[in-house]
């Protein structure tokens, strides 16, 4: 894979449907509907896919292609494959919260080795560069055709006497309070989508744990950020290394990290 080539269409094409999405969100009305699992879809979340869909099948045709609003995706069994979610966090696009992202990764041997979160309503862009490392765009308008100017990031050192905590504003429950309960917690704070990662990978938060069901398509890109920032996920049950190309691509319970948190059970 010519990792350079790939940055460069991952990013192009989350900013290409970022526009598409915040069309639709800032017009008067769009119209919402349930899939199969009672989860919402918009209008927009179907643009934003047919987007990136098309481009990245153009640009890497020998790439295995999984995506969350093309069912037919998910019977794959591959190791290596690039993973889309075009609208992670319909629910809060739904209520205009703006906390909703744009999800492209591409996973090698398992392995999230790169990605793109972009979250237009909030002019945040994060992205792996070619050899790996994240790094956040200075916004809110960035240029297509060229990266603009950035900056490394980097995961915090944290305090376990006063840990800086992130958790999901939609999907919050009683079972994540009780573990959250177990650390010293100097601040908590809410988001919606996988801007949860990028916030650990920037330092503004040391931890976030999910308890509860997501997808690859809801984590590979964040993790890349994550991991291209000095960052760790690992399941939640073991505290082993989270892989991907998992039947159904469905995830365990998880919980990303700045590595000098000390995990507790």
């Amino acid at each position: 894979m010519d990792f350079e080539h790939l940055m460069q269409v991952m990013r192009r094409l989350a900013l290409e449907a970022g526009d598409k999405i915040m069309e639709i969100y800032n017009s008067p009305d769009f119209e919402v509907k349930s899939k199969s699992d009672n989860s919402p879809v918009t209008e927009a979340d179907e643009a934003a896919d047919a987007l990136i869909s098309a481009g990245l099948r153009e640009a890497f045709p020998d790439v295995a292609l999984v995506t969350e609003e093309q069912a037919a995706s998910h019977d794959q069994d591959v190791s290596t494959f690039l993973i889309v979610d075009p609208l992670d966090g319909t629910k809060e696009f739904v209520q205009r919260r703006g906390d909703f992202t744009v999800n492209i990764a591409y996973v090698e041997d398992g392995k999230p080795v790169r990605g793109v979160v972009y979250a237009p309503a909030k002019g945040r862009l994060f992205y792996t560069l070619a050899d790996g490392r994240a790094v956040e765009e200075e916004g809110p308008n960035f240029p297509k055709q060229a990266m603009g100017p950035h900056k490394p990031i980097t995961v915090s050192m944290p305090d376990n006497r006063g840990l800086m905590v992130v958790a999901s504003k939609s999907h919050r429950d009683q079972a994540t309070d009780d573990y959250i309960g177990k650390y010293a917690v100097k601040d908590m704070r809410s988001a919606g989508s996988s801007l949860k990662f990028c916030l650990v990978a920037t330092g503004e938060a040391d931890l976030y744990p999910r308890l509860g069901r997501t997808m690859e398509w809801d984590t590979a890109a964040g993790d890349a950020v994550l991991r291209g920032a000095g960052g760790e996920m690992v399941r939640f049950d073991d505290h082993t290394p989270f892989t991907y190309g998992k039947p159904g691509f469905e995830n365990p319970f998880f919980i990303a990290y700045a590595p000098g948190v000390l995990l507790v059970k």
